[in-house]
């Protein structure tokens, strides 16, 4: 490690005045050894390391830029002490903070497939922590890397740079800073304008617009009407054509998914490959700040009350492998009428409403994770009303909305045959993803072979969608309470609801006799049925709109 003289100390903090005087932001590399000496001094800065070094001097660049030009060499490493973000440390080894790193090694390992897929379809080129926890289920990894891989590089009504731009968007809704992090160095690779990652008042008018149907769609798409399209897609120099509206949605819905399988499959910051000492710049997730540094410190009260931590994990399997086999012989013997099945999901959408989300009564001491936590304003540069987030489809004491009944308005009818008409090909890639999550098994449920698994998949599916006031005529809401315990539903509702909020604690907590890859097909189920859910309510409306 070289050892740097005070008079190029000074100069850097000259060169930190010197790009705050000009709004400068950067986020280049700073040696540790530099961080180290500026701190004692008590001095911020927000310079660019290699200011003395590089022939691609920074002032050669915009004044406006936010974000470091991507030839820059990785040599240094800034801090924004305005925007508070740290260097994140690795809580755990591997991909996963929730799953050991030897299983998901091992699925890599033995998988070639994988590695084929990456070379093909990766937008980054590498093998990132997403890919290796998703590559446990390979069938499904290709359906997602080719429908991803559209939306972001192949032809389609947007330019690349804001494709990625939305996808930061919508990772921002749930303080993504994992997707958000992938994204901007996307957005830069692919040609954007670094000035427009200093925030949403930096981009143009036409790409804020988004942000009224972004907040809806995460949190509240049932909200979603006809009139929200029509201001989009108004005449006007801001307006959307109804092609890079469609292509817009879905890599909304794609990326506010995306975050629930980041946060519910615990999946940890990337190791920068170019640097071999620590983790690339980066805002730490909450999951890995208050759960894992501190996991004993996480109570929950509806993790931890009623039989949780009484009934062993194999009685538990034993049980629900029982209910299984008796709802079959049941459904056999006696169908419900639809009155009754009406209901049972009337009653399960209002039992939803007792289920609270993971972090209702968490208690994480603040002081120890202080300098650590994340900041609220690192995220909400991107986004407009962060306050705003999910309510219960069935709200206690207000008037019900109507009920989306899917079979006035199906996928397979309806979403499926728009969303191709308008983005040409990607509903073929989506339908194939749909499908092939629902459908995949390997029919095992922990240690046991020869099991069909298709009423549990399909009561993970349909509960997410209940969640979000979506009813099927055809399905039993009565078999969602009889397979799905609570402390499921509990990791259910907040990583499809609150994914930000999910806890180690909570991953555990269920399915205790299950495998990882298991678990991680659940969060696969989770993730698909929110993004179909999404689409659904957007591509409705749009219909509206057209009619």
């Amino acid at each position: 490690m070289p050892v740097f003289s005070d008079w190029f100390l000074q100069f850097c903090v000259y060169g930190s005045l010197l790009f705050k005087r000009l709004s400068w932001q950067p986020a280049s590399l700073v040696p540790s050894c530099i961080h180290t000496h500026l701190r004692g001094r008590a001095l911020w800065f927000s310079l660019l390391g290699h200011l003395a070094f590089s022939k691609d001097h920074p002032l050669h660049h915009s004044q406006a830029a936010g974000l470091p030009n991507p030839t820059f060499t990785n040599n240094f490493q800034v801090f924004f002490q305005d925007k508070r973000i740290r260097v994140s440390q690795p809580l755990t080894r591997g991909p996963s903070a929730f799953i050991p790193e030897k299983e998901v090694a091992q699925a890599n390992t033995v998988d070639e497939r994988t590695n084929f897929l990456v070379e093909e379809y990766s937008t980054s080129g590498r093998l990132d922590n997403i890919t290796q926890v998703m590559s446990l289920h390979t069938q499904y990894l290709e359906s997602f890397l080719r429908s991803q891989f559209y939306m972001l590089r192949m032809d389609g009504p947007l330019p690349l740079p804001h494709r990625h731009y939305i996808a930061i968007m919508a990772a921002a809704r749930h303080q993504c800073s994992y997707l958000i992090n992938m994204h901007v160095d996307e957005f830069l690779k692919t040609g954007g304008i670094a000035e427009w990652l200093n925030g949403l008042e930096y981009v143009p008018q036409r790409l804020k617009n988004l942000n009224e149907i972004n907040k809806l769609l995460a949190h509240r798409p049932w909200l979603i009407t006809k009139e929200h399209i029509q201001k989009l897609v108004k005449t006007g120099e801001n307006n959307w054509s109804l092609p890079e509206l469609v292509h817009a949605v879905v890599l909304l819905a794609h990326y506010h998914a995306l975050a629930s399988f980041v946060f519910g499959s615990g999946i940890n910051p990337e190791r920068d490959p170019e640097i071999s000492n620590g983790f690339r710049l980066i805002s730490v997730n909450n999951f890995c700040v208050c759960d894992l540094a501190n996991d004993n410190n996480i109570e929950n009260a509806s993790l931890t009350g009623g039989n949780f931590g009484i009934v062993d994990s194999l009685s538990e399997l034993e049980a629900l492998m029982e209910r299984m086999k008796r709802l079959q012989e049941e459904r056999e013997d006696e169908e419900a009428s639809q009155e009754e099945m009406t209901t049972r999901f009337e009653k399960e959408k209002k039992e939803s409403l007792f289920v609270v989300s993971g972090d209702t009564l968490h208690s994480f001491p603040h002081s120890d994770f202080e300098d650590d936590m994340i900041i609220t304003s690192d995220v909400s540069r991107y986004i407009e009303d962060p306050g705003f987030g999910y309510e219960d489809f069935a709200r206690r004491g207000e008037e019900h909305l109507p009920t989306f009944r899917a079979q006035d308005y199906t996928w397979e009818n309806h979403g499926f045959s728009l969303v191709n008409r308008l983005y040409s090909d990607i509903g073929h890639l989506l339908d194939e993803k749909f499908r092939m999550v629902y459908n995949l098994t390997y029919n095992t449920m922990a240690t046991h072979e020869d099991v069909d698994t298709t009423m549990l998949r399909r009561a993970l599916f349909n509960y997410v969608h209940c969640m979000f006031g979506i009813r099927y005529d055809d399905y039993d809401y009565g078999e969602v309470n009889q397979l799905l315990e609570r402390s499921l539903k509990v990791y259910i509702k907040t990583v499809t609801c609150y994914p930000e909020r999910t806890t180690k604690r909570m991953y555990d907590s269920y399915w205790r006799q299950f495998k990882h890859s298991e678990k991680v097909h659940v969060n696969l189920l989770l993730m698909e049925a929110r993004m179909q859910a999404e689409l659904l309510y957007a591509l409705r409306a749009i219909t509206r709109h057209l009619t």
